[in-house]
């Protein structure tokens, strides 16, 4: 699975690692109910002891007659919670919080059954108010109190009985807070890494010489270079996704300038119970922007336990959909792709991923074939689809219109009516900064996909939502594997124009931005990222040759000039595009301009009539049909 540079609530990682653990290992779950049966038990003796003084205490009292269905009771509330799952070693004040909400649910319990029970004549007596209060009390600082201990000894008394490998290379860890505690106490405590970590660096000036555990914040990462020689230091680690773009690509230009090596401590998900896999930077973590945060909560109540279908799964961008939405467990997932080997795979790699209530369902359909699209809605009757089917590279699509026009508009027409036809509640269309002022057929073509789902959705039940983005790092065809190869044959690098500059992001960001906006979006909105400031293409070349581990002059840069529909430079909205304000801070949406559905089903069968005839025949009249496209470079005519 893709790795995901972002930064996360670390419980809701553990959570999710441990998810798999605890499914793979049975014994656990026998073994921490024994526990808390044992725990449980004490805790209700001592109950019973505080109150009546151990002189004054009989065994054969109330005790006796009332253990099995205070324990029976207690037991129930954590399986309800899931608090067996939970592990000592990541206590913090949500792990108490959950503790005290399980004691308050089980004292409420046992007070209602005992009222109940000798109420009826079940029981011949009534527990006293004061025991379950003290049980409950003391439920609260077992638990509490043996978490903290675990943590205690996982963190302060296992790293101090632990010698460090003599091999082991002294390194600074970006993070001075409790993320970088953590990680820190992991590689420390963990044989064969290669690291130790030594001292700890912060974005906070504050911080700087204080001490988070036992070992020091040295610097600022603005100027740790003094501290860090002085330490005999050469290699900073950094968690992958948790800086800032722009604050990552400082540290790694102060790094690569003083003879410094920057590496990658992967998300916390991956650090327990294995070897830590550090890693160079690499492209992905030079973005220039804030990692975006996802509202896991309104995913979860989109997609779990419902019926998700992903066209184009089998593509870069809805393979990684399907991936993501393997996280918030669906009833079933249809994987709907004309490619039958990477669905094929795509199946294969999911199986690994499934939960037992989760069904996958391979389909083998094209979007084009309006009859074989219904048949399968018909059968499938999905309830969330995501549409990814779409040719993406703007010179193929230069020379050959008729499949543009077939795939992308038509395409997404015949999705389009079939979710709207079997009451799909939510339909989200992938589609790109190109599709805005397009200079490109593809452009073009995405621009009229984008309005005939905004007019099809003005009279549909269906709500119809468009997620907008710029250029995906690393997917099929993308500049970036393109210039990785051309450097590994030793050059050159071949770029159309110095001065162009794209949007990126990589390709889990764009897969849980279409998360979110399903999620967030009512129907009628375009979304958008805030990508941050536009990559020059030039600056990304320098930074790929770097990251070879090569100089910048060692692989040629050659201009070879704009090919057929490109442009310098890519826009987001229309500028008739009414923006409108959502709760996600790194995401923009816009209202559509409207337009008539009749209209543009006009549009599309007069279009979908040309594609036996001239291409340049169906460029002009894209010319007709979106007045904003202005090719930048015809093609010749055919």
């Amino acid at each position: 699975m893709a790795e995901i540079n972002q930064q996360y609530d670390n419980s809701k990682l553990v959570e999710v690692h441990e998810e798999s653990r605890w499914k793979s290992r049975p014994v656990l779950y026998v073994r921490s109910v024994l526990v808390n049966l044992a725990m449980y038990a004490v805790v209700y003796f001592l109950a019973y002891l505080i109150k009546y003084d151990y002189n004054n205490f009989n065994i054969n009292h109330w005790f006796a007659k009332s253990i099995a269905w205070v324990l029976a009771i207690k037991m129930i509330v954590l399986y309800v919670s899931r608090a067996y799952r939970n592990i000592g070693y990541y206590a913090t004040m949500r792990e108490l919080r959950s503790i005290i909400s399980d004691a308050c649910f089980s004292f409420v319990g046992i007070v209602v059954f005992s009222a109940v029970g000798h109420s009826f004549g079940i029981f011949d007596y009534r527990l006293p108010l004061s025991i379950v209060v003290l049980d409950m009390l003391l439920s609260v600082v077992a638990r509490g109190g043996g978490r903290m201990a675990q943590r205690f000894y996982k963190e302060t008394l296992k790293p101090s009985l632990v010698k460090p490998d003599e091999e082991d290379e002294p390194a600074l860890l970006v993070g001075a807070n409790n993320l970088g505690a953590h990680v820190a106490n992991v590689i420390n405590t963990q044989r064969n890494v290669g690291f130790r970590v030594v001292g700890f660096l912060t974005v906070h000036n504050y911080k700087v010489r204080m001490r988070l555990g036992s070992l020091p914040v040295v610097s600022k990462i603005d100027n740790f270079t003094a501290a860090a020689n002085k330490m005999n230091v050469k290699t900073i680690l950094v968690v992958a996704g948790s800086l800032p773009g722009k604050t990552f690509r400082e540290l790694y230009d102060t790094c690569d300038k003083n003879g410094f090596r920057l590496q990658v401590v992967p998300p916390i998900e991956f650090l327990p119970d294995r070897k830590i896999p550090i890693r160079d930077v690499d492209v992905n973590d030079l973005l220039k922007r804030d990692p975006i945060e996802l509202d896991a909560d309104k995913i979860h109540e989109l997609i779990t336990g419902r019926r998700v279908m992903v066209t184009g799964a089998g593509g870069s961008i809805g393979s990684e959909i399907c991936r993501q939405i393997m996280r918030f467990d669906p009833k079933e997932l249809f994987l709907l792709g004309r490619g039958e080997n990477r669905i094929f795979f795509l199946e294969r790699e999911l199986k690994a991923l499934k939960k037992e209530g989760t069904k996958l369902t391979p389909i083998i359909a094209d979007v084009s074939n309006a009859e074989r699209i219904d048949g399968v809605f018909n059968v499938a009757r999905p309830e969330i689809v995501f549409h990814a089917a779409a040719h993406k590279h703007v010179p193929l699509m230069e020379a050959n219109i008729p499949e543009a026009v077939r795939n992308n508009i038509y395409g997404t027409k015949v999705v389009a009516d079939a979710s709207d036809r079997y009451g799909v509640e939510k339909f989200v269309m992938i589609s790109t900064d190109k599709a805005v002022n397009p200079s490109s057929v593809m452009g073009c073509s995405k621009q009229m996909a984008e309005r005939y789902v905004n007019a099809v959705g003005a009279r549909s039940k269906t709500r119809f939502i468009v997620t907008r983005f710029g250029n995906v790092l690393g997917s099929n065809g993308s500049v970036v594997p393109i210039f990785t190869k051309q450097i590994q044959h030793g050059g050159p690098i071949t770029i159309t124009d110095k001065r162009m500059t794209r949007y990126f992001m990589t390709i889990p960001e764009a897969s849980q931005l279409v998360l979110e906006a399903a999620a967030m979006g009512k129907g009628g909105e375009i979304f958008v990222l805030d990508m941050g400031d536009p990559v020059h293409i030039l600056d990304l070349a320098k930074d790929l040759i770097r990251l070879s581990g090569l100089p910048e002059h060692a692989i040629e840069i050659r201009e070879i000039g704009l090919r057929p529909g490109e442009k310098l430079y890519e826009e987001l909205y229309f500028e008739t595009e009414r923006r409108i304000p959502t709760t996600q801070e790194k995401l923009f949406a816009a209202e559509h301009r409207q337009f008539d559905i009749d209209v543009v089903q006009s549009q599309i069968d007069e279009l979908l009539g040309m594609t036996a005839g001239p291409q340049d025949a169906i460029r002009d009249k894209l010319r007709v049909f979106v007045p904003e496209y202005k090719p930048t470079i015809l093609s010749p005519k055919q």
